[in-house]
């Protein structure tokens, strides 16, 4: 676990400083070529996707369940390793850990869109891949007061990009990510001074978001024939 820890922190820790201060649409740009392409040690979405599909002997089905499991626990190692100084340094570890949370995030949905033959590159693809970090009940709540106008797989599927929606999508992600600043404090300050049970119930909310959101994607996300750009 400490090897992970490690891996976890000089992955991670660069991007989110250079993460940290962007504005909304520059900062989900960025989080989605690290999760696709990777950073340093942090291998891309399409490597991990592979690594998963050779392992499981081409079985997508347990392809995607190894992905979901791994990004789980890189999700709770990092959220015990930006928790563990509790209140002291909260107000520093919770920026990283959200930018971290959500590149590991955002792996972990873009590789199942890879195993469910979705093209990375495209970017109807890449929009849908955001919109999932939303998580079910983000993507419902939206969708019924039309702050959201399609799904998941409605955008990954549009006959065309279309930019206005991408937009959208990232001003709500971006909502929903600084929202998940009061929830993730609220969880820590009952810890007080404590500072391992601080790691260890950021490594469970990190962990449990993480697991929503992967069988959202998992049940979103169904495989499709692919349509190109029209021009």
């Amino acid at each position: 676990m400490a090897g992970v820890a490690r891996f976890v922190a000089s992955s991670l820790a660069p991007a989110a400083q250079r993460f940290a201060p962007t504005a909304a649409g520059g900062v989900l740009r960025q989080i989605l070529e690290v999760s696709i392409d990777g950073y340093q040690r942090f291998p891309g979405a399409e490597r991990i996707a592979d690594n998963k599909l050779e392992r499981c002997d081409g079985d997508v089905t347990l392809a995607i369940d190894a992905v979901i499991d791994q990004h789980i626990r890189l999700a709770g190692v990092q959220g015990f390793a930006t928790s563990i100084g509790g209140l002291v340094t909260l107000p520093v570890a919770l920026p990283a850990n959200l930018t971290g949370l959500a590149v590991v995030q955002c792996r972990m949905v873009a590789a199942i869109a890879h195993l469910r033959g979705y093209d990375l590159d495209d970017p109807r693809v890449r929009t849908a891949v955001i919109t999932c970090l939303l998580g079910e009940d983000g993507v419902t709540a939206r969708l019924k007061k039309s702050s959201l106008v399609s799904s998941p797989l409605a955008i990954a599927t549009a006959p065309v990009f279309d930019p206005e929606l991408d937009r959208q999508v990232s001003g709500e992600v971006v909502a929903e990510l600084i929202g998940r600043i009061s929830g993730k404090r609220m969880a820590l300050t009952v810890t007080r001074r404590v500072p391992l049970l601080g790691g260890a119930v950021g490594a469970g909310v990190d962990g449990w978001s993480t697991y929503r959101i992967g069988q959202f994607a998992d049940k979103s996300l169904i495989r499709r024939i692919r349509r190109p750009i029209e021009p």
